[in-house]
């Protein structure tokens, strides 16, 4: 019944995810057009007007009809024609909550990072069961290398399962769901994606700055500006928390070199797609990294306590 409702879960975030999508505005020459003073590619599909001078000239010598967009203060999730159950459902609702508790506390990534603590606080049941399972898993971890070491060497059928069915009573005695850690990760990339597309689309937010960051400039461009240090504190806090993050949330056995390599890998893979991401996008990374080491330390610490008492 689970792996039935994970695939549900899978088939509906695809057909959602499907439904919309940032188009890249491109020039008379075929190619991206782009803020010279920023450094960023511009939205095409934007979802209210841009105030920088430099882009209105652009989207307007390029043939985007931005007088018929609403000012980016004036926009409602109803803004607009229809685009699809994506656009409708996750990237207005979150552009108009950004921008409206961006104009509150007078900064958009301040909003951002605000909206990010709220989305793990509703979802904190379910990542708090993965901190757990984490958890348990570690304390299995002797039984599992035995089984491990037992069936080092056996490759046919009848060990495997043998195998198999062995790790299952593993499981089964410290209450351990392989699946339950891959639910808040089956959720992570949409939101990322409606985080993605919510700065892409709304100039006020990807026009801002914070702490000499543009919002809308990858740090891949900002490595090149004036500002090129902020640019590179920001991929180091990426790095960092992200690695310390996956480190904490490592569950397979120790032994296993593949496993030890696992943190390494998929960080690198990530710093590398944050520097061609828009730099708001890598401070709601580093917000939401920060907040799982925060919650992991936090069940780890509550489980030490009770396991004393």
């Amino acid at each position: 019944m689970k792996k039935k409702k994970i695939k549900i879960i899978v088939i509906l975030l695809l057909l959602l995810i499907t439904t919309g999508c940032t188009t890249t505005l491109v020039g008379k020459n075929d190619k991206p057009v782009t803020n010279k003073s920023t450094g960023q590619n511009l939205t095409e599909n934007i979802i209210c007007k841009p105030t920088n001078k430099e882009n209105i000239k652009l989207y307007k010598e390029n043939g985007v009809k931005i007088n018929k967009l609403p000012d980016c203060d004036d926009f409602k999730i109803t803004s607009g024609k229809y685009e699809g159950l994506w656009t409708s459902i996750f990237v207005k609702p979150l552009a108009f909550i950004l921008l409206w508790l961006g104009r509150v506390v007078g900064n958009y990534a301040v909003s951002l990072i605000i909206i990010s603590i709220i989305i793990r606080l509703i979802a904190f049941p379910i990542t708090r069961k993965t901190a757990l399972q984490s958890e348990l898993m570690k304390k299995a971890q002797p039984e599992i290398e035995k089984i491990t070491k037992k069936y080092k060497d056996k490759q046919d059928q009848e060990s495997m399962m043998r195998q198999s069915q062995e790790m299952m009573m593993v499981y089964k005695k410290y209450n351990i769901s392989p699946m339950t850690g891959c639910i808040f990760a089956m959720l992570q990339l949409p939101l990322f994606i409606a985080f993605f597309e919510a700065v892409q689309r709304t100039p006020a937010i990807f026009e801002d700055k914070f702490l000499s960051l543009h919002l809308g400039t990858t740090p891949m461009v900002g490595i090149t500006s004036t500002a090129f240090i902020a640019y590179i504190i920001l991929m180091l806090l990426i790095a960092a928390t992200t690695f310390y993050s996956f480190k904490m949330n490592l569950t397979g056995t120790p032994t296993d070199p593949s496993m030890k390599m696992m943190p390494i890998m998929m960080s690198m893979i990530i710093i590398i797609t944050a520097l061609f991401m828009p730099s708001a996008l890598g401070i709601y990374w580093v917000t939401s990294n920060l907040l799982t080491i925060i919650q992991n330390i936090v069940v780890k610490r509550s489980k030490e306590v009770h396991g004393k008492a």
